[in-house]
This record gives C-alpha cells, structure tokens and sequence, in this order.
C-alpha cells in the first residue's frame, strides 16, 4: 500500500473570485462621456489650429495695390465757361480727394451700402458666410459686404467668384480696417466704385448724371447716385426710362430714410428734399461732334505739357478750353440746314470764330459726324482761297504782312480766319489757341497767355466801329463754276469765318476730287447766315 493518502484534485485548487457585472446603463454612460472628451479635445484642437492658421494668415497677409485699370483716370475737357465737352482715356475716371466729397454725399453712400461703416472691422460675417453657402449649393450670388470689402474686391482683387478669394478678401479687408483710417477707405471706395454710364468714382457720376463736379453734388443728387451703386447698368437710363425711374426713386427714398434714422440729416432735410432731375441719356448726337474740338484742344495740350496724347489721356488732367459749347452746338444745328448738294457731290462746311487780338477759338466746326469723318476740315482742309484774300491785299499799308500770314493758294479755314481776325485787330497778330488751362488735382499746370505781334501799321480791312463788316470771296469763276465760298464777318471783338466746299467723294482707288457748289447764290445766303447766327449767340455770352 502505498504511504501517501489520495487527495482529491478539487481540494487543491485556489478558490475564484466572481467580479461583479456593471450595469450597461452604467458602461453606456462612461463610453458616452469617452467620446464627449474625445469630440471636445478634437474641436478644441480644429479651433486652436484654425485659429493659429488664421493668426498666421493675417501675418502673412499684404495688402496689395490697387490694379492699375482701377487707378488709370481719364482727361475731362471743359468749354471756356466750365461746361464739360467730354473726355480722354481708357476709362471715365477722376481721383478727387474726399474733402472734395459733400459730407451728405459721403454719408448717403454709407447708408446705401453699409450702415455700419464707420463701426465695424471691415468684414461681415453674415454676408461671407450666405456668399459661401451661395457658391456652394450653386444658387444666386450673394452680395451684402461691408464697404471694405467691395472696395477689396473691385480695387485689389480679381471679381472671381470662390472660397479661396472670399477668404483673401476678409483677410485683406480685416488687415485693411487695422492699417488705414475709414476715410482713406472710404474715399479709395469713391473713386473705383462703378456708377453705370460708363462712370468710374463720384466725380465721373456726378458730371455723367447732373453736369456737375462732385463737390457741388447736393443731398438729394448724391442719395441717388448712393441709391444707384446697388445695380449701376440698370439705374444708368434713369430720366429717359420711366419704369427705371420709379424704382430708383424708391430706393433714393430709402437711402434718405436711413440717413435720417442714423441723424446724419435732420427731419427738415428729409422732409424737403426733392427727387433730382438727370442728364438725359444716352447722350445726344452733338456729343460725337465735339471729339473734333477734343482732338484739337488735346494736341496743344499735350504739347504744353510736354507730353504725349497718351499720356494726357490716363493722366487725370482737366483741361479748360476757349471753346464755347452751346454756341458751337448751335452752329452744329445751323450747318444741318445746308443747301443740298449737287449730284454725287459731298458738301463740306467749315466754321472757325476767333476773338481778335487774342487769338481765342469760341466755334470751330470742322465737321457733322466725327465717326464716319475724323478729319476736321476747319483745321487742316486745304481748299481754294480765291478772291477772299482780295480785301487783305487792297494797297493798304501793311497789308502785305497780313497777308503773308495765308502762305498758300489753298489756306485751312483756321488760316483765314487767323488773318482776318489780325486785320480785325488792327495788325495785332494773335496766335490762334484752345487752351486756357490746365489742372491735375487741384494744382494749375498751365495757364494761357496771348502770344501776340503788331504787323504795323494798322493794315487791312478796318472794321466799323460798331458792330461788324462782312466779306464774301469765291473761288472758281461764275455762278455755275464756283468751287469754294467763303464768308466772314469780322469785328473789333470777334471774328467768324464760313467756308463751303464742294468734292467728289472718293471711290475706290480714286481720290476725292473738287467739285462745283450746285447754287452759289444759296451757297452764299447760307454762309452769311450762319455767320451771323454765330456772331449773335457768342457776342450775347
């Protein structure tokens, strides 16, 4: 038998501990409270990196000049009473310095377009987050920025439509809102924002709209071209469309209103301002007519200047001309009523006034249609002199001087009329000119003064002491033959010219050839009366 006692195996096992089972509402809590920390820490890690990506952004952020086609401005030109003629350039645009602005007109563009201006950072969260969504889902754009904004995107940026340049843009405007003053904001804004009618910046709007410069735009006028900024293609026919009209007075209305509730106007203002009244538009058929005063007064300005015509076209000059406008639209209206032409013929007609003893061009007509004729026959069309230097060359002592002024058989209209005139001035010699001054930002570049000689003595034709002496010449021989009429009327203050021309246009290979006048009698009752229409409108200026 064996010495050791069976055991049973049980009895040498360790006893198991049973762990007690937690509860799944239990278990279901703590993973919950897992995942809440998990989330929390995630979106505390997504904040704190978009945070510092957007601290870093900031930092790296340079605000970049504006585009050269936002900074280009155009050269206005003006008649001798400050009457805009029209202008130079790629674009209708001319910087003025925001104390040039009226402040109701700086006011009604806040009120127009962004109410907090002068308040807020710069940017719209609202507005950036409904254009995200917009550019996301695809649907209709977006507008609603802050005034620094829409002056980031039209002056800095390029108009494309994503995230990434909603972002640049907030960036650029934020940084923007920190490093300038709201008015330097506010008056780059003024001068790039869009007014429809081709108008760049307030002061092209202001002539475009009211004939005005900016700074003597009034309340009412400056809340509608506030009111307008919102849609500018649309508004631009207002006063020639009455549905555009309407919907824009509304609007003015509203912009006046929110500048009552913010006080920048009193009840008074509100309560008595009017709906203005607007240049018509498009503009008138005149208006291409006087490209050829344009053409004539920006060749001697570039001149004075020193300059190219480029040049003076993107420099933002204003040049002030001695030519008066409504009497040279007059003149155009009177030419119109022409004798007609003979037969596949093509009547010219030339009209050049001059004050004597200056040398001041007020009319200088040079053609009907600047589009389908650029060349301006009152400045540079040879025609025929005939018989109408016949009173300059009449023995008079002196004469001769004066006469030499016309060197050619076949003066420009400009020519005679520059001789008659210093026959009119009793031998004092004026060089004819255009251009009385010229500014670029408030500083005088140039100013006219009268470059003059004495042919003595007294020659020529002496004019009455009152009033005016009329001359009639021809070239060509007979009534049938007559080729060239001319006609002037010359006084101590004034000085006008008419010449009638006949030609064959050209055709093809062949040339323009001279032509008869049809009826040299009506050639002569036309010329005679536009001479005189002209001497009435600008003598009564």
């Amino acid at each position: 038998m064996s010495s050791t006692t069976d055991v049973p195996h049980e009895i040498h096992e360790k006893p198991v501990r049973h762990r007690r089972r937690v509860p799944f509402r239990i278990r279901t809590r703590r993973r919950r409270a897992r995942w809440i920390r998990r989330a929390l820490i995630a979106v505390l890690v997504l904040l704190l990196t978009l945070c510092t990506a957007a601290v870093v952004a900031y930092q790296l952020t340079v605000v970049p000049a504006p585009h050269p086609e936002t900074v280009i401005q155009s050269t206005v030109f003006l008649d001798t009473g400050g009457q805009y003629l029209g202008r130079r350039g790629p674009v209708d645009r001319q910087e003025v310095p925001l104390s040039q602005v009226p402040r109701e007109v700086q006011d009604a563009v806040i009120a127009a377009e962004n109410r907090s201006f002068r308040t807020d950072s710069g940017v719209s969260p609202t507005a950036i987050a409904r254009a995200a969504w917009s550019t996301l889902s695809g649907a209709e754009r977006q507008g609603g920025s802050t005034i620094t904004q829409q002056y980031v995107k039209n002056a800095l940026l390029t108009p494309e439509q994503s995230l990434s340049r909603k972002a640049r843009e907030a960036l650029i405007a934020l940084k923007l809102d920190r490093t300038r003053s709201k008015d330097v904001i506010l008056k780059g804004y003024l001068n790039t924002v869009y007014f429809g009618r081709g108008a760049a910046g307030i002061e092209s709007a202001a002539r475009n709209y009211f004939g005005v410069d900016a700074k003597d735009l009034d309340l009412s006028q400056g809340a509608a071209l506030a009111a307008i900024i919102n849609l500018p293609s649309y508004y631009e026919r207002v006063g020639a469309d009455a549905k555009v009209t309407a919907t824009l007075q509304k609007r003015w209305a509203w912009v006046l209103d929110g500048m009552r509730a913010a006080g920048t106007i009193t009840a008074g203002e509100r309560a008595s301002a009017l709906f203005p009244a607007f240049r018509f538009y498009p503009p008138g058929d005149t208006d291409g007519q006087r490209q050829y005063l344009i053409d004539a007064a920006a060749a001697e300005a570039a001149d004075r200047l020193g300059i190219t015509q480029d040049q003076l076209a993107r420099g933002g000059y204003t040049v002030r001309t001695t030519f008066d406008i409504e009497a040279q639209d007059d003149t155009a209206q009177q030419v119109g009523q022409a004798p007609p032409a003979a037969k596949r013929t093509r009547l010219h007609t030339a009209v050049v006034t001059m004050v004597p003893g200056d040398g001041a061009i007020r009319v200088l007509y040079g053609g009907a249609d600047y589009a389908r004729q650029p060349f301006n026959d009152a400045v540079a069309g040879a025609v025929e002199a005939g018989s109408a230097l016949a009173p300059l060359r009449a023995g008079k002592p002196g004469a001769a001087a004066v006469s030499s002024l016309v060197r050619t058989p076949t003066p420009t209209p400009l020519q005679l009329a520059s001789a008659y005139a210093t026959a009119a001035a009793q031998g004092t010699y004026a060089k004819p000119y255009t251009v009385t001054k010229i500014t670029r930002g408030g500083r005088t570049l140039y100013t006219a003064h009268r470059e003059t000689r004495d042919l003595l003595p007294a020659v020529g034709v002496r004019p009455a002491a009152r009033g005016m002496t009329g001359y009639t010449g021809t070239a060509g021989s007979g009534a049938t033959t007559t080729r060239t009429l001319w006609h002037t009327e010359s006084g101590p203050r004034l000085s006008v010219t008419v010449a009638l021309f006949a030609e064959h246009p050209a055709q093809g290979k062949r040339a323009a050839t001279p032509a008869h006048l049809s009826d040299a009698s009506a050639a002569k009752e036309f010329a005679t009366g536009v001479a005189e229409r002209v001497r009435e409108k600008v003598a009564g200026r």
